[in-house]
């Protein structure tokens, strides 16, 4: 699809989030707080059709990181599926055989296209998914995903590279795929707050069928779990297969959203 609007691409080699906003990230527990002092506004949301969704979590987290919004997509109504492969210790790669198998499976036993939110590394993950067997996938959702511009702009890129056997640039084929456009629609989720992940790498090319969400002052442990980011995930599922349309930053949470043209470099 031709893009109605496009973010400026940097030049050069970004830096990873400063150290004040690495510390910062702590404040991580305060947004599961506010997301459990907001259920009763958070259910409000467009109910569920009983599409599958696959969760797919960060770097080094396993699935217990994505009960909350496992618990939170069932209770509106979608077929919530856990990833069952551990703690996730990297490796795009490697990774890429588990799970395929793992969306087959869910997209078998349930006849439906899935749609894929993945945190962080997942969400690196999910893209990967959607353009090998776009068939089986409905939506991509992403929450803080270094898939864009120089993905080694990460407080993780060294220990990841470490634990995964793999560099993050050692296919550059690989990596320019999955930060262009998918075949399937696709939203990513990130803040300039970040102090995890640099937030120009959690950015795609806006189209028909693609867009950024800005959730402000989220920090990257904690954007699972933000009040405004649960809310714009389960708003992005909820619309009918096959269709598409931009975010509505009017809801509730309003006032956590960045305006589409603020998401400059």
């Amino acid at each position: 699809m031709p893009a109605d609007r496009s973010e400026p691409q940097p030049t050069g080699r970004l830096r990873p989030p400063s150290l004040g906003l690495l510390l910062a990230e702590a404040r991580g527990i305060f947004e599961l707080n506010a997301s459990l002092m907001l259920s009763p506004l958070l259910m409000r949301a467009p109910r569920g059709d009983g599409h599958p969704v696959l969760l797919l979590p960060g770097f080094l987290a396993s699935d217990l990181s994505m009960a909350p919004m496992r618990r939170y997509l069932r209770e509106l109504g979608y077929d919530a599926h856990a990833w069952r492969m551990g703690r996730n210790l990297g490796g795009v790669s490697r990774m890429r055989t588990a799970l395929r198998g793992r969306l087959a499976e869910i997209h078998a036993a349930t006849g439906r296209k899935v749609s894929i939110v993945g945190w962080s590394l997942g969400g690196v993950y999910a893209r990967d998914l959607a353009l090998q067997v776009p068939d089986m996938v409905r939506s991509v959702v992403t929450l803080g995903s270094p898939f864009a511009n120089d993905v080694t702009a990460t407080n993780a890129t060294r220990l990841y590279e470490a634990l995964s056997g793999e560099g993050v640039e050692d296919d550059p084929e690989l990596r320019a795929a999955i930060s262009g456009d998918l075949p399937v629609p696709a939203t990513s989720i990130y803040s300039r707050t970040d102090g995890i992940v640099n937030w120009r790498t959690c950015l795609l090319r806006p189209s028909d069928i693609a867009e950024n969400i800005e959730v402000r002052f989220a920090s990257h442990i904690g954007l699972g779990v933000n009040p405004a980011a649960l809310w714009a995930v389960v708003d992005r599922l909820a619309q009918a297969e096959g269709e598409f349309k931009q975010f509505d930053r009017s809801g509730p949470f309003a006032i956590a959203y960045a305006a589409p043209e603020n998401a400059q470099l």
